[in-house]
């Protein structure tokens, strides 16, 4: 599994980043950068937290 971010949607207002460290970050412009894309077991909790807070539903995992 991969996580996917619909960029159209997102507006970086980094509760994914609070929820999930690892996996999301903003950049220096304020854009989110997703710094690990894979689904691990270590990570799923943070993703699908992250998932459920985003107030514009942008954030998704797929299969690869």
């Amino acid at each position: 599994m991969k996580v996917k971010v619909d960029f159209d949607l997102c507006e970086s207002n980094a509760l994914c980043e609070a929820l999930a460290p690892d996996v999301f970050e903003l950049d220096d412009d304020d854009y989110l950068v997703v710094k690990q894309d894979e689904v691990t077991d270590e990570n799923r909790d943070g993703i699908q937290r992250a998932i459920a807070a985003c107030p514009r539903s942008a954030i998704s995992m797929v299969e690869d």
